[in-house]
């Protein structure tokens, strides 16, 4: 039996109902608890908090908070693809690996590009802001050395595909059980708030994004608990992080929930050669579907790589991704005509590295007073 399949009935209302939408006020788990109850979920706070944190030290969940957005914060990252020669397949990635800018490396199936990374960097996109690495160089220009340090390397030359737009990022991973549309939604709550109108942070909200970024304590009064350890006051943290949720820098507040222990072990990352005149409409098209996590416009890097369109979804056996894959060529189809070879798709074989975002180092070059 899979980890899945062991959740009862109250532990999949939960991860369904609170993949975001979480409140920001200082007793969350009451008005949370409140509205399971509403949907007919019996479950009090404390049963709600208790639940959660079980859910955490079961490995259910990779975290319990706020899911920062770390280009908001400061810096860049980009993904990068590259060819490993089947002998020297072993070495290339470690080679690339050795880069701490380097967050995350995937095997994926293709008969050229098996190889794909992100590359995160501090620093601003062009302000000549210092970062941590560089005294003044920009992040653009600091993932091209990086870049070029590889390519000398290995030998191998590497493909830069930044987001050119974003269309969606939603990592929702729903379960069948109660509220299966996951729509409970209570970021209502608490204060209103203004954006700042700033790009960069205060030491205070850096001092905040640190703290809160591997998740928040999960007790009753968790705001209160991050207020405390970084010398603030509850109201400050609450109002901040509902203000971040505004401003883009925390993308929701919620469960994490760890995707493959739900079952969702198949991602196939389709990769799409949309006609230029027509991405404007793909792409919210194709970001609507639901099982549509990630979906991007990224540049082409003609002969070698033909697409310029991404979307990324996810599975729970190979054949709900397939039907999911052939549902993202049916919306392609009603805006173009799809031929077979303006797509494919790339499924991952191995994490070759996961490291996550150098977080302080991209809030740290991005703090003004």
């Amino acid at each position: 039996m899979t980890t899945a399949e062991r959740l009862g009935r109250v532990d999949r209302a939960i991860l369904n109902a609170f993949q975001g939408g979480f409140p920001v006020v200082e007793w969350p788990f009451e008005p949370a608890a409140a509205a399971l109850r509403d949907r007919g979920v019996s479950v009090s706070a404390d049963d709600l908090l208790a639940r959660v944190r079980r859910l955490d030290e079961e490995g259910v969940l990779t975290r319990f908070g706020a899911l920062v957005n770390a280009e908001a914060i400061g810096g860049t990252a980009t993904l990068v693809a590259m060819h490993a020669p089947e002998e020297r397949f072993d070495e290339v990635v470690e080679l690339v690996n050795a880069h701490r800018e380097v967050a995350h490396n995937y095997e994926r199936e293709h008969p050229h590009l098996n190889v794909w990374f992100v590359v995160s960097v501090a620093g601003g996109d062009g302000d000549a802001r210092s970062d941590a690495d560089g005294g003044g160089e920009t992040a653009p220009d600091r993932v091209e050395a990086v870049l070029a340090d590889i390519e000398a390397e290995t030998g191998q030359p590497t493909y830069n595909m930044p987001k050119r737009r974003e269309f969606r990022v939603e990592a929702k991973f729903l379960l069948d059980g109660p509220i299966p549309d996951g729509d409970v939604d209570l970021s209502h709550l608490g204060p209103s708030v203004e954006p700042s109108g700033r790009a960069t942070l205060t030491p205070a909200e850096r001092d905040l994004v640190l703290e809160i970024q591997g998740g928040l304590p999960l007790t009753a009064t968790p705001y209160a608990d991050v207020a405390d350890a970084i010398g603030r006051d509850a109201e400050w943290v609450v109002r901040t992080i509902k203000r971040f949720d505004a401003e883009g820098k925390v993308r929701r507040v919620g469960v994490i929930p760890n995707h493959y222990a739900l079952g969702y072990t198949e991602n196939g990352m389709t990769v799409w050669n949309v006609p230029d005149d027509v991405v404007e409409t793909v792409g919210p098209a194709v970001a609507s579907l639901d099982f549509v996590t990630h979906c991007y416009q990224r540049p082409r890097h003609e002969p070698v790589w033909p697409y310029n369109f991404f979307a990324m979804t996810h599975g729970r056996s190979e054949a709900e991704s397939r039907e999911r894959i052939e549902r993202v060529r049916g919306v392609m189809s009603e805006h173009w005509d799809v031929g077979e070879d303006d797509w494919d798709t790339l499924f991952s074989t191995r994490i070759l590295k996961k490291t996550g975002i150098r977080m302080a180092e991209r809030a740290e070059a991005n703090t003004q007073p």
